[in-house]
Formats: structure tokens, sequence, C-alpha cells
């Protein structure tokens, strides 16, 4: 079986492809965006993108759309993430961070997956905190500042396996997985 993953993050494609290659299902880059709409929810956000993207592409898709929810700042930046990112990075966020003790947060991922002319959307995400200061060099995005629960290091000093063994996005992949063996598509 062969999807296209549309994203223009090269890390979210090597974390889904690494996930999905294990169970015999290949990812092809679409290396693009597509429009998104400003709202609460990453699960509106997606299949607002697919009624577009539905008559660009043909073929079955997937689409990602993550987010850091920090509470504290009242889960900021939630579904806002990529921009603050590319706006204000890590230490933007650790600035924002700076002097709170309760540093609760998690990551959410939402998948979209078009075959024929249905979409499936699943869900996965990851309870932890926000460290103190970057810690590592692996991953992307907010992976140096984030402690999954449970664990002493941060995403971003975590191999690829390491991190798709637990991390939102892998959970989201992991229900994918279910979907698609269910419907006998494996």
């Amino acid at each position: 079986m062969t999807i296209q993953f549309i994203t223009t993050n090269a890390g979210k494609f090597a974390e889904v492809s690494e996930k999905l290659a294990a169970a015999s299902v290949k990812l092809v880059h679409l290396d693009r965006g597509y429009p998104e709409i400003q709202t609460d929810r990453l699960e509106k956000v997606l299949k607002y993108a697919a009624t577009g993207l539905d008559d660009e592409v043909k073929g079955d898709y997937l689409i990602d759309d993550s987010g850091l929810f920090i509470e504290a700042l009242g889960s900021f930046p939630g579904v806002y993430s990529a921009f603050v990112q590319k706006k204000l990075g890590n230490r933007g966020i650790l600035k924002l961070m700076a002097g709170e003790r309760y540093r609760a947060a998690f990551f959410e991922t939402v998948l979209l997956l078009r075959q024929g002319e249905e979409h499936e959307v699943f869900h996965g995400d990851c309870a932890g905190t926000i460290a103190e200061s970057e810690r590592g060099r692996n991953g992307f995005g907010y992976d140096p500042i984030f402690q999954p629960q449970g664990e002493t290091r941060t995403f971003g000093e975590m191999s690829l396996q390491e991190k798709n063994a637990i991390s939102h996005r892998a959970r989201a992949v992991d229900v994918l997985l279910t979907h698609l063996s269910a419907t006998k598509e494996l």
C-alpha cells in the first residue's frame, strides 16, 4: 500500500514513514503546504485543508496537524504551534515560562487520511512537561524542550526510534494502523 504524505516538515515525514514502513505501508513525500484556517481545534484545520486538497491531489493522502499545549500558558501555543515556533522558537517559549513552576504540557497530533472519497481522522497525544532549558539536538521543533511523562530526557535527546515508541504522532499512527488493519488495507 502506498499513501502520499502531504507536509513541508521533513521531520514529520521521517517519523511517520519510519513507523508505517514497519507495517509495509509506503509513504511518498508530497512536499507542499495547504490552506489552514484559524480555529480552536487541530481536527478542524485538517478537515478544512482536505476540502481544497481533495480537488488538487489525486489518490490517497495523509495530512498531519500537531500542537504543543502548555497548561500554564492557557494551552498556548496549541493550534498555532508551527507559527509560534517560527516566530519565537524554543527560546521564546522558555522565556514565557521563566519562573513558572507548573510546567505541564502535552503534544497532540491529528492525522487525516483520505482513501477514495472517504476521510478518517486519527488522534494521538503525549503528556509531559516543559524543560527548564533546551536539551538535545535530535528531532525538530519543540522536541528539545518537551520532556515526556515518565522520561528523564526530552524528545530532543532521543533517537527517532525512541521517540517513535512513545510520541503523540506515533500514537496517532498506531490508531491509523489499527484502522487500516481492520479494513484489510494492510
